[in-house]
């Protein structure tokens, strides 16, 4: 735990910071991954021809064909990591049905191509669906002992942590994360997250319940709810994984994974180890694909039992829509925010600077839950702003491999766009920049952290989820006041407070319209309690024993032992 509080402090850079994170424990950093930067070219091996001819049949296709990885090499460390580029079906990596569509993955930092991977279609999404279908039928589901699931997901669990340096050069390499974040609290938090619902995998009970004593009773069964279609964000990729595969298996459920587009090739690596876990054909499977794509026939599929989703909110009601005019499946979504923090004058003033840049640094910003909106009392806003940007100062931006860097590029050219695109808004509409807001030169999708000031509720930067870090500051003079501003927004996610008053901790937490709040803390979760949101933030829950609802179906079983039953009525 030591070891890992020292990591943070000197990822962010901020003196006497602390986080209360164990190496495999259930409390975590969230870190909704953002790319924090892996500068460091990777160098491509196409010695293996993109097909060959397997020996073995599948009747899904006229020509059973198994796609060959790349290998790639990382300049940094000279890890040479094989990839896997195929669509993950049925525990083979195969190519398209009908399609020849390439996604090609980007490297943030360098902007170079790290490799190329099929793009799945919606014949190919059928063909997932009914892999997963007939093990859902067959060899898992019903079929297979919690104790067994249990088995399986520590063991999948065990193989991720002795894979982690390699999964966290990847993850750097296409996400752009520091490889010591991706490792040590990506990957870390991960683990524990399988672990926690291998747990769970032989406790999900019932309830007897009595109806006649003497005559009949009833009781409940939960049981898996089927076949779900996962769709996770580029911004989180490994964890997001977790958090959806890991209740889902923990409760018997199969899984169709669409990744993001951006990137896909830690949940390709990690359909590998699904595979050497001992998990049956067809309980996971990966489909890389177009979101309007993959994820329009997920949601929209007949076949298909319940769509998770995270991403953004125009998003998740389209999924919404779609399961809706299909077959009615269930829906769980965690969607955008513009998240509050709050900063009262009792508050401890340098830990709570240490939060506030926790909250909208950590991952470049690129966090559902990022504390966007600061609100500093008036009574101490001209001694706790220069202190803000001080600590703000402190984090280096920079490649992913340097030990010293606390963040990275952002995500993508389009992200880095939509960023800079925001910041002109504010400047236009009168907001103050008194940090960053100017663009690097050279290559690398970077933003450097931007402080706003002079800001009013109805400007864009204090309105719309900007996805960067990015954070607009105003004053407040009275408790009501804050919780009045706090709540002005569609979205209802995550809240923060800081103040050393018992009695208003309670008042103001109990005031804000979020699903997770935090109280002289940002940004940490764990993974035995819930996480979702409010009004347009989504639907559901992730995390503690509350997801595993979102993966079951509850039975009533009316059992007569006793009465007869008179005839004619």
């Amino acid at each position: 735990m030591l070891r890992l509080i020292r990591l943070y402090q000197r990822v962010l850079r901020l003196p006497g910071a602390r986080i209360c994170t164990l190496s495999t424990s259930v409390y975590r950093l969230r870190s909704i991954s953002i790319d924090l930067g892996s500068l460091a070219a990777p160098v491509i091996d196409r010695s293996f021809p993109s097909t060959t001819t397997s020996p073995s049949t599948n009747p899904r296709r006229l020509q059973h064909t198994m796609v060959q990885p790349v290998t790639v090499t990382v300049a940094a460390t000279g890890r040479k990591i094989t990839v896997p580029t195929g669509l993950f079906i049925n525990n083979e990596f195969v190519p398209s049905i009908d399609s020849s569509e390439k996604i090609e993955c980007i490297n943030p930092a360098t902007e170079e191509v790290i490799c190329s991977i099929v793009a799945g279609s919606t014949k190919d999404i059928d063909a997932a669906v009914a892999a997963a279908r007939k093990a859902y039928k067959t060899t898992w589901g019903k079929k297979v002992t919690g104790f067994e699931r249990s088995r399986l997901l520590n063991k999948l669990a065990d193989l991720i942590e002795r894979d982690a340096q390699e999964l966290a050069e990847l993850e750097s390499l296409n996400n752009g994360k520091p490889v010591k974040i991706a490792r040590d609290f990506d990957i870390g938090d991960s683990v524990a997250c399988l672990r926690y619902y291998a747990g769970w995998a032989d406790k999900i009970l019932g309830q007897t319940i009595e109806v006649d004593n003497n005559t009949k009773f009833a009781f409940t069964r939960h049981d898996p709810i089927g076949v779900c279609g996962q769709i996770i964000p580029w911004n989180y990729p490994i964890n997001m994984w977790s958090w959806k595969v890991a209740p889902a298996l923990a409760c018997g459920c199969t899984i169709v994974m669409k990744p993001s587009e951006i990137t896909p090739l830690t949940a390709l690596k990690l359909s590998e180890l699904v595979v050497e876990a001992g998990f049956p054909p067809g309980v996971v499977n990966t489909v890389p694909s177009l979101g309007s794509v993959g994820g329009a026939a997920l949601s929209s599929h007949m076949d298909v039992d319940k769509v998770a989703f995270t991403g953004s909110t125009v998003t998740g009601r389209r999924i919404m829509e779609a399961a809706a005019k299909s077959n009615l499946k269930k829906v769980s979504l965690e969607l955008g925010g513009k998240s509050p923090n709050i900063v009262f004058e009792s508050a401890d003033l340098d830990q709570a600077a240490n939060w506030v840049g926790l909250g909208i640094l950590y991952n470049t910003g690129q966090d559902c839950t990022a504390g966007s909106r600061l609100f500093v009392q008036a009574s101490i806003y001209d001694k706790f702003i220069p202190l803000l940007v001080e600590k703000f100062k402190q984090l280096k931006v920079g490649d992913g491999f340097d030990e010293a860097s606390g963040g990275g590029p952002v995500v993508s050219k389009m992200q880095h766009d939509k960023i800079f695109s925001y910041i002109e808004k504010g400047k236009a509409e009168g907001a103050k920049a008194i940090l960053g807001g100017e663009k690097r030169a050279g290559k690398g999708y970077y933003v450097d952290p931007t402080i706003f000031v002079d800001t009013t509720p109805e400007m864009s930067i204090v309105r719309d989820e900007i996805f960067g870090p990015v954070l607009a500051v105003a004053k407040f003079t009275t408790e009501e006041e804050v919780i009045e501003l706090a709540n002005d927004t569609t979205y209802g996610l995550g809240a923060g407070l800081h103040s050393n008053d018992a009695n208003q901790c309670m008042r103001v937490s109990q005031a804000l319209e979020a699903g997770t709040v935090w109280v002289n803390q940002y940004n940490m979760l764990t993974n035995n309690a819930p996480f979702g949101g409010k009004k347009q933030s989504g639907i559901g829950r992730e995390l503690g024993s509350y997801a595993l609802e979102e993966y079951t179906s509850i039975k009533a079983v009316h059992w007569n032992y006793g009465e007869k039953l008179d005839w004619p009525l």
